[in-house]
């Protein structure tokens, strides 16, 4: 038997974005720098000399105006893709995508639909600072009307675009170019990833790590270390925080009666406080310790690589989290 083929995350998008475009003409990608790897990687290269510049499509720094015109493009009847190199400047477009397309079908009586997808990119690291570091996923998923996904591995990088571009209604899609280089397992042709479902990455029988996004690495690395202590750590991956897989968290919340949730985003009102109020409102009567969360603080991102490797969050702040939890030190 043949070994499966392995791609890197960002080309597993890059060949999502191929496919879809390949199947269907009424999808486009639209956004600054999607012709510039300094942008977006290397996950739109071949995509302007296959499609054209008509159906990719570079723009001026420009993000409400762009993403206005894709929302209104997707109510015409095409399926766009926009996208936004850094998440931060998502802020400008908070208006077309809240207003607009998050409530189109509602106010539509359910008689019309905004098949888009808001892709936006986290970049973080190398001292980049407060306004280019930060991570909205929390933001989108408080708007009703919006789903929102973070894929953690190629495969899902890649399931998930698809499903994404072929649902009727818009969907935010959330990568961490920290992930761009993680290599997986991806099949040649087209697949979806089904929205709304999370993936059970190991078992354990101590503690429930719940993670999404890069951070599922994070949990992973952490699992293996607690293992060589004797603690067995259960690893989810959300891959989709609007809708979360509720199922999949109670169940392993019954079996281990310890939950930590992990969050590449800030503390207060975020996908870790959400998590752990299904725990407390749904799993309350399994829980055998507080709820842990390992989030950022509540704090800008620092524009020092010193400060940065305390500000984000990695294996052992997690280890130290599960630790207290199985065993009160």
């Amino acid at each position: 038997m043949s070994s499966p083929r392995v791609m890197t995350y960002s080309l597993a998008i890059n060949e999502a974005l191929h496919q879809a475009m390949e199947a269907d003409p009424t999808v486009f990608l639209i956004g600054q720098g999607v012709k510039s790897p300094w942008y977006v990687g290397n996950t739109a290269q071949g995509l302007l000399d296959r499609f054209g510049p008509a159906r990719v499509i570079d723009t001026p720094v420009s993000e409400n105006a762009v993403t206005g015109a894709a929302v209104g493009a997707a109510v015409a009847g095409m399926r766009p893709i926009v996208v936004h190199p850094r998440m931060d400047f998502m802020f400008y477009a908070f208006d077309p995508i809240v207003n607009e397309a998050a409530n189109w079908h509602y106010m539509s009586g359910g008689c019309s639909s905004v098949p888009v997808v808001f892709w936006g990119i986290i970049n973080r690291g190398g001292e980049q600072a407060a306004q280019h570091s930060q991570a909205l996923h929390g933001m989108f998923a408080h708007v009703p009307g919006l789903k929102v996904v973070m894929p953690a591995t190629p495969y899902d990088a890649k399931g998930l675009m698809l499903a994404a571009i072929r649902d009727p209604n818009p969907v935010v899609f959330v990568d961490d170019r920290w992930l761009y280089g993680q290599e997986g397992p991806v099949p040649e042709e087209p697949y979806e990833v089904e929205i709304g479902r999370g993936r059970l990455v190991r078992g354990g029988k101590d503690v429930t790590l719940v993670a999404s996004s890069r951070m599922v690495h994070e949990a992973e690395r952490a699992a293996l270390l607690l293992e060589g202590e004797g603690i067995g750590a259960e690893v989810i991956d959300l891959r989709t925080i609007k809708p979360l897989d509720i199922d999949l968290i109670l169940s392993s919340l019954d079996k281990t009666g310890r939950l930590v949730v992990v969050d590449g985003g800030w503390r207060t009102c975020g996908l870790a406080a959400e998590v752990a109020a299904l725990a407390a409102e749904r799993g309350f009567g399994s829980l055998k310790a507080p709820v842990v969360r390992v989030t950022l603080p509540d704090c800008p991102a620092p524009a020092s690589a010193a400060l940065e490797k305390v500000y984000y969050r990695t294996a052992a702040d997690i280890c130290r989290a599960a630790r207290k939890l199985v065993t009160g030190s």
